[in-house]
């Protein structure tokens, strides 16, 4: 291991270790959130309003040891493959993100963002999108991070919020500034980035305690089984069946 990979494998360990450590009440407070939601038979809707951010909602959807009633919000606006640079356009947007929520006729349940810059214009439409639906939400973001962006920076919603200041429930993944974390000399950029780590360890997280929760309440959760391995597609035909319907990408 030379001594840069080093330093990123101490980098991203510290980083997860602060989430456990100064997260837990946070991530108890939304899993209590998720758990009543789904003993009422409701959906979990993710959303992950920014290119990378997108890869949150694809972690906690039809995962294997993940949570079933899982709604992702999977629209084409930022994701990558249709063109990097209008991701970026699209997630500054304002009123994209309200358009989506209407577009997916998000109701009931609970919603979280993800997003670990948590200023830009279709982030927070969501989040206050979702205030104005009386839809319980949970962000995920940096909240040091957003406190360093300039109010007028081109990607803060015009508002100028940030996500923490919105949501029911926030939880902080502690992604640094800039994201990248490993410096190299002749380098003014670091690389080695963090975001998509901390984030769907955030969520992984959320998804655990969840679980924990609804045992403790004595009520089965819901949980897929890796396809790939003998008896999945069997374990897994009950939950098609009464979710396929519901849920727009399953």
């Amino acid at each position: 291991m030379s001594q840069y990979t080093q330093r990123y494998l101490i980098e991203v360990t510290n980083l997860l270790k602060t989430i456990e450590e100064e997260e837990r009440d946070s991530i108890a407070k939304g899993a209590e959130l998720m758990a009543k939601a789904i003993m009422r038979d409701e959906l979990i809707h993710v959303i992950g309003p920014g290119g990378h951010s997108n890869m949150g909602a694809y972690e906690m959807f039809y995962r294997a040891g993940g949570l079933v009633p899982i709604n992702p919000i999977l629209d084409p606006g930022t994701a990558l493959h249709y063109g990097a640079i209008r991701s970026t356009i699209i997630e500054r947007t304002p009123g994209y993100g309200l358009a989506v929520l209407k577009a997916y006729d998000i109701h009931g349940g609970v919603l979280i963002i993800v997003n670990a810059y948590g200023i830009n214009a279709m982030c927070i439409d969501i989040a206050q999108g979702a205030k104005e639906l009386s839809i319980p939400t949970i962000g995920i973001s940096s909240r040091a991070f957003a406190e360093k962006v300039p109010p007028d920076h081109p990607a803060r919603h015009p508002s100028k919020k940030n996500l923490f200041e919105i949501v029911d429930v926030h939880i902080d993944c502690h992604m640094p500034y800039g994201d990248a974390v490993v410096k190299f000399e002749e380098l003014a950029q670091k690389v080695g980035p963090t975001s998509t780590l901390v984030n769907c360890f955030t969520l992984n997280l959320l998804v655990i305690k969840t679980v924990e929760l609804l045992l403790v309440k004595g009520f089965r959760p819901p949980i897929w089984m890796s396809a790939n391995i003998p008896g999945g597609d069997e374990a897994n035909r009950e939950f098609i069946a009464k979710y396929k319907q519901r849920v727009k990408f399953l």
